[in-house]
């Protein structure tokens, strides 16, 4: 074969590699997948040890646009009754009405405002409504991957990223009863997200 053909030949492979990407720079909702995503928490302890704990169902979506991030927006709903810390004891007491009041407040949910680029990842601004209050607050996303065809369903794709946060407690009226004073106020957060196409 010709070096000219076989540089055609190789021009056609490569753009059939990319087109199935190029596909996939515009605006598009990715799903968020329940079973590869979680929020974990932790908070301060007596002033001495980090308690550690992971919210286990989330879903929601995010409408991603390559072509301009600021006009992408990301909405999301984490289960409060998959709340574990792996104590039983504690588990129920962070679910009853002195933390988050789960029987009478189930979901906490997310709602951007605004998404910015920053970098290698994004800040995203939005309203969190925890135990039925809504304030402001900034989720710095990282580790954006790839994405990533399935290869056990060709034509669907996947991309997975990092968003932390820290939220005080007393903002959102979780304020613990008599334990309080043993707890820390701010909550760091980080979400592990894995979003589906």
């Amino acid at each position: 074969m010709k070096t000219s053909s076989i540089r055609r030949a190789a021009a056609a492979a490569a753009i059939l590699l990319v087109l199935p990407l190029g596909a996939l720079a515009q605006t598009a909702t990715w799903t968020i997948d329940p079973a590869h995503s979680s929020a974990g928490f932790g908070i301060k302890h007596a002033g001495v040890s980090t308690v550690h704990g992971t919210i286990y169902k989330i879903s929601g979506a995010v409408n991603w646009d390559d072509k301009d991030v600021t006009k992408s927006s990301v909405e999301a709903t984490l289960d409060a009754t998959t709340l574990s810390t792996g104590v039983d004891a504690r588990d129920n007491d962070l679910k009853s009405p002195k933390f988050f009041e789960v029987a009478k407040y189930p979901t906490i949910t997310f709602q951007s405002t605004s998404v910015e680029k920053t970098g290698d990842g994004l800040k995203v601004s939005g309203n969190l409504t925890m135990h039925g209050v809504t304030k402001p607050v900034t989720l710095d996303v990282s580790d954006m991957s790839a994405v990533m065809e399935n290869q056990m369903k060709k034509g669907t794709y996947s991309r997975g990223l990092t968003a932390t946060t820290t939220v005080n407690r007393h903002d959102f009226g979780v304020n613990g009863g008599m334990a309080d004073a043993m707890l820390g106020n701010d909550v760091k957060v980080t979400i592990e997200l894995e979003l589906h196409k």
